[in-house]
């Protein structure tokens, strides 16, 4: 339902270490195959570690940043962009 001229956000943050990694790897793919049709954005952080991430996909091309570095618990981060 999402208006096709829209880029798709996808924002999850301390979700992602509960999942198991065969199921975060089937919402990458997932978020791959929207991203042949559609561009898409993925922010997230505490899926392969505890840095904030910025990727996605534009035109059907990847990109991945890793945009700053947390603490786990939010007492602070640092950007690194």
């Amino acid at each position: 339902g999402i208006p096709e001229e829209a880029v798709i956000c996808v924002f999850h943050t301390h979700v992602a270490n509960q999942i198991p990694e065969t199921s975060k790897r089937r919402l990458l793919q997932h978020l791959s195959e929207i991203g042949k049709t559609r561009d898409i954005v993925h922010v997230y952080n505490n899926m392969w570690d505890g840095n904030l991430h910025a990727d996605y996909i534009l035109w059907g091309v990847l990109s991945e940043y890793t945009i700053a570095r947390t603490d786990g618990h939010a007492r602070w981060f640092e950007w690194l962009l």
